[in-house]
């Protein structure tokens, strides 16, 4: 998630103080991830050192006001038209810990997935306790209805890969998987361009 260019895009439409910031984002998120202030200040410094914000006017509450620059507005218009790119070598917690859980020796990989498993069905259960019976609260309820639909297809897929994993697991007994510590010793020096790639 890119805290940057969303609080970019939303000095886009004029400027605002941190809290207000802050507020904005929750909006237009459905308060999916709460940013705190200090979170926001930082990203506005950043963002002032860059050349795409500059601090504008205080008001009579003492609220700094950050205004978006033409630099920043190029910015935010390019972020808007470029899709986001997933990199092959995006880290997913489960992934790995399941990936290292499935090579270890006497680990019972089929209890951790069951665990996972059983965790990501509750998740995926919370959240579709908490979608309305229709997104006729505007703008914000359409923001936040996005989110969590987002949030349940994700839980959704996390549930299929898992049962697809226990149905892989099954034909293959732990034991054949399970890899020793190498007896050949690493190389001081940078990783071979496959480990990079896999890392």
């Amino acid at each position: 998630m890119s805290v940057r260019q969303s609080l970019l895009a939303i000095l886009d439409q004029g400027p605002c103080y941190g809290y207000q910031l802050r507020h904005e984002f929750d909006r237009r998120t459905g308060s999916t991830w709460p940013l705190n202030v200090g979170q926001i200040y930082n990203t506005l410094e950043r963002l002032e050192r860059d050349g795409l914000v500059r601090r504008g006017d205080v008001d009579e509450h003492g609220h700094a006001y950050w205004q978006i620059t033409d630099a920043g507005s190029t910015e935010v218009a390019r972020w808007l038209s470029s899709p986001v790119v997933r990199t092959q070598a995006t880290r997913d917690e489960v992934a790995v810990k399941l990936a290292v859980a499935a090579t270890l020796p006497g680990v019972d990989v089929s209890a951790a997935l069951q665990a996972q498993r059983d965790a990501s069905l509750r998740q995926l259960q919370a959240l579709q306790k908490t979608a309305p019976a229709d997104d006729s609260d505007g703008a914000e309820g359409f923001a936040r209805s996005m989110m969590r639909d987002s949030m349940i297809f994700a839980a959704e897929a996390e549930l299929r890969w898992l049962d697809h994993l226990a149905n892989r697991l099954a034909r293959h007994p732990h034991h054949s998987m399970a890899l020793e510590l190498a007896t050949e010793r690493p190389k001081r020096g940078r990783p071979s361009a496959r480990a990079a790639v896999i890392a």
